[in-house]
């Protein structure tokens, strides 16, 4: 990492330590407007991934403050985003999460348009770091869930998946360039999905105790517009455990599977800031992937924690390349996390992770990874 990011992050800390000290409610600092049935507060951007490298940008959230879950408090809002970073990608996010009723009914959605230059290796479970190439993509993604709460913890629902991708430019006798990839000019992914969780986390963003058991299968098919037909099926399981006042464990299991004929925007995709630190996001695709890791978190400040991490997992094309284990993926690593205010529990996070082959990965985003 140079010099330019280790003073952007230093001096983005110094802000948000200077704003915080100001007040003691995270809506003074940059609320914009403010009535008895909502709140709009604006977002500063600051982050920092091997897939973006430096990003910044702005946005805002606005809190429904009539609308409320009730069983865990937490507040119907709107929040969307606009980024751009040194890698001349450009992301636009809208994500409204609203409760209806008590928290009865919770609509889960999400807009994302990118543009976003990236890289490829290639489908498989081991490809050498020699196929990588560069291509451009522009994907518009919608997703629209609708849950019904079945107290105190679980619920139920459907959502509806659009994507639609388009691949802008790639590299001159490139694999993608072939068409021999499926999507590497065009892949529309459209279709119907079905959700099952049990949700007994205390906060959604750095949680100290509860579950999280999501089970989620989506159908994409070619009656609703897709460009190939195929079935996703995903599991994630997670548990937070307090180990005395100032440690905590997480743990989680994920895995992905997909049956049919998925476009590559569509496999499973291993690496990331969030489910296999140390490694490219994508750097490692196919269509079935698991994901094993667990973190110790060390409180040892009211507003510091320190972070260590070990993780293994793997993809494959069939079951019996998936559980082999000749070809794991390990990584270690860890971090350190800043509260941005002492009355609201938002962290800066900054991770170092280490895979194998010499790939690792450098994060500096907000909340936990999972």
């Amino acid at each position: 990492m140079n010099r330019g990011y280790i003073l952007s992050f230093i001096l983005f800390c110094l802000f948000l330590t200077a704003r915080s000290q100001s007040t003691n409610d995270v809506f003074k600092t940059d609320t914009i407007a403010k009535s008895k049935s909502y709140q709009f507060v604006a977002v500063p951007i600051i982050f920092y991934t091997p897939e973006t490298n430096f990003g910044f940008g702005g946005g805002g959230q606005l809190f429904l403050l009539n609308k409320k879950n009730v069983y865990n408090d937490r507040i119907s809002n709107i929040f969307f985003d606009g980024i751009y970073t040194a890698n001349k990608q450009f992301i636009l996010d809208i994500i409204p999460q609203i409760y209806f009723g008590e928290g009865d009914i919770f609509m889960d959605m999400s807009y994302k348009y990118k543009v976003y230059p990236n890289s490829f290796w290639g489908v498989g479970i081991a490809t050498p770091e020699d196929n990588k190439e560069s291509y451009d993509m522009t994907s518009h993604i919608l997703k629209v869930s609708f849950l019904k709460r079945l107290p105190p913890s679980l619920n139920f629902g459907f959502e509806y998946i659009y994507e639609n991708h388009e691949v802008t430019k790639t590299e001159e006798g490139g694999l993608l360039a072939s068409g021999e990839i499926l999507g590497s000019d065009r892949a529309v992914i459209s279709g119907l999905g079905v959700i099952f969780n049990l949700d007994s986390r205390d906060n959604t963003g750095s949680p100290i105790s509860g579950e999280l058991l999501k089970l989620n299968a989506q159908f994409s098919s070619k009656l609703f517009g897709s460009t190939q037909s195929y079935n996703k099926f995903i599991a994630d399981l997670r548990t937070y455990r307090k180990l005395g006042e100032r440690s905590i464990i997480a743990l989680q299991i994920y895995f992905e599977g997909n049956f049919g004929d998925p476009p590559f925007q569509g496999l499973a995709s291993y690496g990331g800031s969030n489910r296999a630190r140390g490694y490219f996001m994508g750097r490692f695709i196919d269509k079935n992937m698991y994901v094993v890791q667990g973190e110790y978190r060390y409180r040892f400040h009211p507003r510091w924690a320190l972070n260590g991490f070990g993780l293994f997992g793997e993809v494959a094309g069939d079951a019996e390349g998936l559980f082999s284990f000749s070809n794991m993926k390990p990584s270690i690593g860890g971090g350190v996390r800043y509260k941005i205010l002492e009355n609201q529990d938002t962290w800066i996070r900054v991770d170092i992770g280490k895979g194998i082959d010499g790939s690792s990965g450098f994060y500096f985003g907000v909340n936990e990874a999972f």
